[in-house]
């Protein structure tokens, strides 16, 4: 049987701009992406500390300390708010036991800490 289990989080990024007229994603600052091993294109949950709205988007690959609402997803929260970003993955129910999301934790400027 396969489950779907936790595969990258960023927790507590900063939200550093919106632009609510794009096509529609979540902007990631590339070292980010790769620490917590996020693709682009990739399926992302974002939760909104700030106003509690949770959201499905796609991640595109952003600038230095970026994390930008685009789209829709722009009117789902503002410049400053803290987000979570989690992405999951489905693996076979025996390897669960021995897997081991990545979490990234993040400081105000949207740097690993």
């Amino acid at each position: 049987m396969q489950i779907t289990v936790l595969k990258s989080k960023i927790h507590s990024a900063t939200v550093t701009d919106t632009q609510p007229y794009y096509q529609g994603s979540i902007g990631i600052d590339k070292s980010l992406m790769q620490a917590s091993g996020l693709v682009a294109g990739e399926k992302v949950a974002v939760l909104n500390f700030n106003n509690s709205s949770r959201f499905e988007t796609y991640v595109i690959e952003g600038g230095c300390g970026e994390i930008s609402l685009k789209g829709p997803a722009a009117k789902l929260g503002k410049k400053g708010d803290k987000v979570i970003i989690l992405a999951y993955g489905i693996i076979e129910q025996h390897e669960a036991r021995n897997f081991k999301p990545k979490i990234i934790l993040v400081d105000e400027r949207n740097e690993v800490k």
